[in-house]
């Protein structure tokens, strides 16, 4: 059965996942495609931050190291992450609680409203985002406790969520690996999954933050289906099959501009 190129390409992400790198040859016979098919896929997603292309093969960004690929991640698409961060920001009111997790997009946002002068209290899971903004006199930052990913500024694990039933969390702003409507928001890291289901759940709204790169992909684990959903914020139109998927008629999508 002919899969589509969504589908395609997330299951060489599956595979990859599984194998941590594979070849060429490996890859094309696992999928039933020809060998040019799967270097046109591999390159367009190298372009799109997925992987990396490695000497006949390709190998995922994620498995080269944490810190390395969130540092890569922090200054990837910066243009358009500041233009998300102006969005996300018309949404927040003064004097509100809200909660960011450990992306580079959220990293994004923090510098943006560490500038800005706004009552807020904000929770985060991220070392690298409370430092940011307790910089901001006016804002009261709350770091969720916990384990430290390895070589990265992120919690990760569910020990310290229960500071979460404490507080009346009005926005939750994430951003994910990966979106589909059938899936949902994915990431990468199975434990930081963990925490950042635990945090949807406790926000009353979510707002997720992701570039086109992310759209139409999966991840290892979904963190937040499309029903828990309220906002999308992107820097391009979404095509038209994945808007008309029935997941979709209650998410507000909002396309930042140049």
């Amino acid at each position: 059965m002919k899969m589509f190129v969504t589908e395609r390409r997330n299951k060489i992400l599956e595979l990859l996942n599984e194998r941590q790198r594979m070849t060429v040859q490996e890859l094309a016979a696992s999928l039933g495609v020809s060998e040019a098919t799967l270097r046109s896929d591999l390159n367009k997603m190298e372009k799109e931050g997925h992987l990396t292309r490695t000497h006949g093969g390709a190998i995922l960004n994620d498995l080269k190291g944490n810190e390395t690929s969130f540092s890569a991640r922090v200054k990837k698409n910066q243009k358009e992450k500041l233009l998300i961060a102006e969005k996300a920001f018309s949404f927040i009111e003064k004097e509100q609680c809200i909660l960011l997790d450990a992306s580079s997009t959220a990293l994004a946002f923090a510098e943006f409203l560490k500038d800005k002068h706004i009552r807020l209290t904000v929770v985060t899971s991220s070392v690298k985002t409370a430092m940011e903004l307790n910089e901001n006199p006016n804002i009261t930052v709350i770091l969720i406790g916990g384990m430290m990913t390895k070589g990265s500024s992120s919690i990760e694990g569910i020990m310290g969520s229960s500071i979460l039933d404490q507080l009346n969390i009005d926005i939750m702003f994430t951003s994910a690996n990966g979106f589909t409507p059938e899936t949902g928001l994915s990431d990468f890291n199975l434990y930081e999954v963990q925490l950042k289901r635990e945090m949807v759940n406790k926000a009353k709204m979510v707002i997720a933050l992701i570039d086109h790169t992310k759209i139409g992909f999966n991840s290892s684990a979904v963190f937040a289906k499309a029903h828990q959903i309220h906002t999308i914020i992107t820097d391009m139109e979404l095509n038209e099959d994945l808007m008309s998927h029935p997941s979709m008629k209650d998410i507000q999508i909002i396309v930042t501009s140049y």
